[in-house]
Order: structure tokens, then C-alpha cells, then sequence
């Protein structure tokens, strides 16, 4: 049976929720176990109707989400999910009108058991598996768990800055993340500290080399150019410049003590592409302190993760 750790649709594919029986979903009820399937409809008293295979299921509307009995959460939450896998435990049997059975299920309780048994034991440095499922101008919204979510703020998403996430993710994205903060039960993210250090981003280039890019900034002391998302090298001015096109550069000079690249821009051209492919250099499950810059830089830029 899929554990309780991983963000909704994670669990969808198993063998177990592909072809659930009446047996599977009886024992499920008896022992509290999470499953998973695919949110049909949304009916006019905002039910969730679930596709078990074996059965008809529903998700009554208080039982949608955490806060939705409360007002807490919006109905939103429930009609978003359809045609989307959905975490539910079983809560009991039922029949319709044409005397078919009816499996009763909860996405509340199995939120509620995530919380209890894996998202209340994280702590600030813990690195987690996260699905981008909304995005906003000042973060992207991740779930962590049976569609329970956490913000991560625009500033956390990469060193490299971004006019918005969209430049970094699109909804639907498996990412990996690590546990910034948690206050008053609401937990923060950040992604930076996986991306790789300056010096291991640097390392990927070397001087004399013409490489590609995407321009996320434009001053009037010359462009900003990501090398990666971790990298950014600072280009002369150049006419017609804007922020998202392509551009080709040539590595002038790489510079780790005062942590610059400078480069010269051969082409620049517009697409469709705005997304620059993520690498994660660290495979690490808890990070207490992260260094970016370079031992001999000037400059420290660091991340200090605190339980």
C-alpha cells in the first residue's frame, strides 16, 4: 500500500489503485490506508465523484479538503481535482437509488493522516518530493502530500532571478525541495540550495567557449544572462535586448573571487521557450547549511536551516 509522502497522482500508477477491488477497498476502510484514483466529476452540491474501477466512490463536499467544513478552503479545491487523481480513505459503503453499492471516501481524513504520521514530523532542512500545482507572480504552490500545500516564494526557486516561477516551472512539475520554514503550521519552500553551488555551476563552462542562454534581466549597465539556473553572467549592453529571449555568448572571462561571469553576446532571438532544464546537484535528505559562493569569494552567500 502507497505511504502517505508523496503528492497526490504519486500513487495513481500502482498496481493496487490501477485495478481496485471491492476486497482492496474493504480492507482499506478496516485498516486506514490511503488510496488513490481519478475525480470524475464535480456534482452541483460540489461532491467529488471518484472512478474506482469496481465501483462507483464519492467524496461528500465537507469531506473534500482540510478547512472546507470551516470556510477555511475554497470549493475551488474540490472542482480543480476533476479529471486529477485524488488521495482518499475509505469511510464506508452505501447504495443508489438503483440499489448499486457505493464506496463513501474522505480526501479530509487522508490529508489529516499525511499530516499526522509524515508532514508533522518535517523540519527546516528537510529535502521533500513536491508536485508545482499552482503558480502565482510571487511563488509556486506545491503540494507535499495528498494535495496539501506549501509555498515556494519566487526568490527561493533559483539564484538566478526570474520575472515569475512560469520562468522555472509549468503546473504538474515532480520537483524536489527543500523545508525553508514552518510557522503556524504553514510550511515554506526553497529550491536553490539542490541547484549547485557557484563553483559547481562554473564548472560546467569554461573561458573562450560560446554557449547558450536566456536573458532575465536588462540594466543600463549591460544583460543579464542565465547560464543555468544557478548561473547568471553579466553581458555588455545591447541594442534590442529583452528579457526571455535566447541569446548566444561568448565566455570572456570567469572570475571566482568576486563570483562573476562576463560575457559578450553574439545572437539573441525570441521564443516560445522561457524554461531553462533543471539539474539537482545535491542528492542529500536533510541540508543544515548551504554555501553558494566560493571559499575565497569576498562576498557569502549562505543558507542556514534552522530545526
Amino acid at each position: 500500500m502507497p505511504q502517505v509522502n508523496l503528492p497526490e497522482g504519486s500513487y495513481l500508477n500502482q498496481l493496487i489503485n490501477k485495478s481496485l477491488t471491492v476486497h482492496d477497498l474493504e480492507e482499506a476502510l478496516q485498516k486506514r490506508e490511503i488510496l488513490e484514483a481519478t475525480a470524475v466529476s464535480c456534482d452541483t452540491g460540489h461532491n467529488l465523484h471518484i472512478n474506482l474501477g469496481c465501483m462507483k466512490g464519492v467524496i461528500p463536499h465537507n469531506e473534500g479538503a482540510i478547512g472546507i467544513a470551516e470556510g477555511l478552503t475554497r470549493d475551488i479545491a474540490m472542482i480543480s481535482r476533476v479529471g486529477k487523481a485524488v488521495s482518499f480513505t475509505v469511510e464506508g459503503f452505501t447504495y443508489d437509488r438503483n440499489g448499486d453499492k457505493i464506496a463513501l471516501l474522505s480526501r479530509k481524513k487522508a490529508q489529516e493522516k499525511c499530516i499526522s504520521e509524515y508532514i508533522s514530523t518535517l523540519r527546516p532542512g528537510d529535502v521533500i518530493p513536491a508536485k508545482v500545482t499552482h503558480i502565482e507572480a510571487f511563488g509556486a504552490f506545491c503540494d507535499i502530500g495528498c494535495g496539501i500545500a506549501a509555498l515556494m516564494p519566487i526568490d527561493t526557486v533559483s539564484v538566478s532571478r526570474i520575472s515569475t516561477p512560469k520562468d522555472r516551472f509549468k503546473c504538474g512539475d515532480d520537483i524536489r525541495a527543500v523545508v525553508k520554514s514552518i510557522a503556524d503550521g504553514k510550511i515554506t519552500l526553497s529550491q536553490k540550495e539542490l541547484l549547485g553551488t557557484w563553483e559547481e555551476n562554473a564548472a560546467m563552462f569554461s573561458q573562450g567557449e560560446t554557449v547558450s542562454g536566456i536573458i532575465r534581466s536588462v540594466e543600463s549597465y549591460g544583460v543579464f544572462v542565465e547560464l543555468t539556473p544557478n548561473l547568471a553572467g553579466l553581458a555588455e549592453s545591447r541594442p534590442g535586448a529583452k528579457v526571455g529571449q535566447h541569446a548566444s555568448v561568448y565566455i570572456k572571462s570567469i572570475i571566482p573571487e568576486k563570483m562573476k561571469v562576463k560575457l559578450i553576446i553574439v545572437d539573441a532571438f525570441d521564443s516560445n521557450d522561457t524554461l531553462m532544464p533543471i539539474r539537482y546537484f545535491s542528492k542529500e535528505t536533510h541540508i543544515d547549511r548551504w554555501v553558494y559562493s566560493p571559499k575565497n569569494c569576498i562576498k557569502t552567500i549562505e543558507s542556514v536551516f534552522n530545526r
